[in-house]
């Protein structure tokens, strides 16, 4: 039963990292999904649900996984990117930040399992998705990369002001999904022996 469970917590892993691979290259697979110069990339929506789904532990695997894979060449990152030279591009701290997203959105619900909870905590992930991989991205332009011209703290931030509003509909979208397969499918059958979080 014990090697039954780790096979499962396995392959469900696995299926977020793929689902967080097609997020980001949704746009290059869905070209209409690009409103007003704006892709809707669905790469922190499945980062997060991962960690309300499978927890704060399997969701750490899960997105560190999916983080190592990228580095170590196999092109799951936005546009296809992979390699080790994704550790000083702008955008790379995004990506570190599902980690934590995903651990802070699984450990908020292994508390309080109510849809409110759920909700709270998937914008509380998108949250740190913004602060690490925004501060990264001024780092990055201010250290590494060439940054473009007035490049300053402030206009990093402005930049995230456009896909704002999808991401805080995507978060609790997210937190309704997570919490309807939790109280559904997770809670039966051959799921309801894992140790998913809440």
């Amino acid at each position: 039963m014990q090697r039954k469970g780790k096979t499962l917590e396995l392959t469900l892993a696995s299926m977020f990292i793929v689902l967080i691979a097609v997020g980001a290259n949704i746009t290059t697979i869905v070209p209409f999904m690009v409103v007003g110069g704006v892709p809707i990339t669905l790469q922190t929506f499945f980062a997060v649900l991962a960690g309300l789904i499978l927890g704060s532990r399997l969701g750490v695997i899960t997105t560190s996984t999916y983080a190592f894979i990228g580095l170590i060449g196999i092109p799951v990152f936005a546009q296809f990117g992979a390699g080790l030279g994704m550790l000083i591009k702008p955008t790379f701290g995004f990506i570190l930040s599902y980690i934590l997203a995903a651990y802070a959105a699984g450990k908020m619900v292994e508390k309080k399992k109510s849809t409110a909870s759920y909700i709270i905590a998937s914008l509380v992930a998108t949250a740190i998705n913004y602060v690490i991989g925004t501060n990264w991205m001024y780092f990055a332009y201010k250290f590494v990369a060439e940054a473009p011209e007035g490049f300053d703290y402030a206009m990093a931030w402005l930049w995230m002001l456009a896909p704002l509003p999808k991401d805080i509909i995507l978060a609790v979208l997210a937190a309704v999904v997570a919490r309807r397969l939790k109280v559904t499918v997770l809670s039966k059958g051959q799921f309801k022996n894992l140790n998913l979080g809440a």
